[in-house]
């Protein structure tokens, strides 16, 4: 095969995975898929002016699953080549002849597969050579450290380029392919005041890298992050209004569509089971996805099993509107797929009726904290259990007060759905789930 990673692959790719399914029928397998792909990108890291890191990447990969009635086996190889190829199609016979019968097990029905494949827009190469980039991360870091005296010190900046090939195929007759791109830029500061040391970070990210912030703009904003954080100090412990800024906001709203996935669901590990059709959110809550936006991180035509992406309303007035399936979860929960094999495309959550900017979110508020970092890992899926370590801003008559570190936010996500009193226009679109500020009226702080 040759090197170049584009969409001139796509055939060869076709060409490997139909190898794979032509041999897994020649074993006697009544149902089969493959996926094939082919990934290049290099990034570098630019600390202090000096180069860090120069990283190229280049990965290959072929998935094949096979069936034999309801019995299924899996294995991969990196290894594109004739002789590879089958011998990985016959170790998945193998291990599928071993396994027990699953009445869920197979591929998703034809009537629901993709047939029409819009132009998504999704991949524009950077011509950007290695030199280039450590140019611009220099440029971004330099644009950062001079804005004040007290930013001393970095932890780098980085530029990446990725762009990758994918092809699915079934014995179904699906066939298809994509090929895509993501690109890079961020930059992490530290601010120092005598003993007070506090490190911040801003980023940009984008299919095409005309939509890239401009790097000075993001080293300016990381080393504003990092000053403003400067001589942060504790609250005391009480119940306040929370606001989650946008980028935090997002994994807020990633909690939900883990309780609303299917295998969540059929395996009774969920927050939220049986929570379709219920009043989850405010009344005035809507939420969308949008699985064809042009240019969107998470676009697509198809999911991991070839099946169609649609337009959906997951909720409507506060109501959810159903659950995210791939067709093994429908099965369990005698449904039909909804065509989430492999998670889901752009989230959309509309703002409130006021639609209002950051600002106007933290006047709306008045007192509480604006918490613009989260850490630890302390959600519980079943429960829906929330406790996070926080920082950010405490909020006094809707403007900054001071800066807040080493405190704690904790409640329960069912309560904290409900508690949700306004959404702002100010919103991230730097990833799957596009949200702006989220503003909760009450969740515990844990302080002084």
């Amino acid at each position: 095969m040759s090197q170049q990673v584009d969409p001139s692959r796509i055939p060869e790719l076709k060409a490997v995975v139909s190898m794979a399914l032509e041999a897994a029928a020649a074993a006697g397998a009544t149902q089969a898929e493959a996926d094939a792909s082919l990934q290049q990108g290099f990034g570098v890291t630019v600390r202090l002016g000096e180069v860090e890191t120069v990283e190229y990447q280049r990965d290959r990969g072929l998935g094949i699953t096979v069936y034999f009635g309801h019995r299924k086996g899996s294995a991969s190889t990196a290894d594109l080549g004739a002789d590879s190829v089958h011998d990985t199609v016959a170790k998945a016979c193998a291990i599928a002849r071993y396994t027990a019968e699953d009445p869920c097990a197979g591929l998703a029905e034809p009537k629901f597969l993709a047939t029409e494949f819009k132009d998504l827009q999704i991949d524009f190469p950077w011509d950007l050579t290695p030199e280039s980039a450590i140019t611009l991360a220099r440029e971004c870091e330099r644009a950062g450290l001079s804005r004040d005296r007290r930013l001393a010190n970095s932890e780098g900046a980085s530029v990446n380029s990725q762009r990758g090939v994918r092809v699915y195929g079934n014995s179904h007759g699906f066939l298809a392919g994509d090929c895509g791109t993501s690109h890079s830029l961020s930059c992490v500061l530290l601010a120092q005041d005598a003993e007070d040391m506090q490190r911040d970070y801003w980023y940009s990210t984008a299919r095409d890298p005309q939509d890239l912030q401009q790097v000075e703009q993001i080293g300016v904003i990381a080393a504003e992050r990092a000053l403003a954080r400067l001589n942060a100090r504790r609250v005391p412990t009480g119940k306040v209004p929370i606001l989650f800024a946008p980028e935090v906001a997002r994994g807020l709203m990633g909690h939900f569509i883990a309780a609303i996935r299917g295998g969540s669901q059929y395996r009774k590990a969920s927050f939220l089971l049986g929570a379709a059709g219920q009043q989850v959110f405010p009344s005035w809550l809507q939420m969308h996805e949008r699985p064809h936006l042009p240019k969107a991180l998470a676009s697509s035509n198809f999911d991991g099993e070839g099946v169609a992406t649609t337009d959906r309303e997951l909720v409507s007035d506060g109501v959810v509107g159903g659950y995210l399936l791939g067709s093994y979860s429908a099965r369990k929960l005698g449904l039909t797929t909804t065509g989430h094999a492999g998670g889901i495309h752009n989230l959309l959550v509309d703002p409130s009726p006021e639609a209002l900017d950051q600002v106007g979110m933290l006047q709306k508020m008045r007192r509480g904290l604006w918490v613009t970092e989260l850490m630890g890992q302390g959600v519980n899926g079943v429960t829906g259990d929330y406790s996070r370590g926080a920082s950010g801003f405490w909020i006094e008559d809707g403007a900054i007060a001071w800066p807040v570190h080493e405190v704690t936010i904790a409640g329960n996500l069912k309560e904290v759905y409900r508690n949700i009193e306004a959404i702002g226009a100010d919103i991230d679109v730097r990833g799957g789930v596009r949200v702006g500020s989220v503003l909760v009226g009450q969740m515990m702080l844990a302080g002084e």
